[in-house]
């Protein structure tokens, strides 16, 4: 029997670096700036410490909803997340 935990830890080690490159391609793109930027800017926000760790489920939000949490916490220094 697999462990539900186990799995989960499994699926977000695997989904995190896709989401994490689909986020900094957003972050480029919307906001005109180099993916090296992109990657800097995320990496240094308050959402990506709560997308790394897998029991905030962050990871589940699509990409677009990721971008505009990132969004917000750029503009008013707080993240309010849907459903919380």
């Amino acid at each position: 029997m697999i462990d539900r935990t186990e799995w989960n830890q499994e699926q977000f080690n695997a989904l995190l670096p896709i989401i994490s490159v689909d986020l900094i391609e957003m972050i480029a793109v919307k906001q005109n700036v180099s993916e090296e930027e992109a990657i800097i800017k995320l990496y240094a926000s308050g959402l990506y410490a709560d997308l790394e760790q897998e029991d905030t489920k962050v990871w589940h939000y699509s990409t677009h909803m990721l971008y505009s949490l990132f969004e917000q916490e750029q503009k008013t220094g707080v993240i309010e997340y849907p459903g919380v």
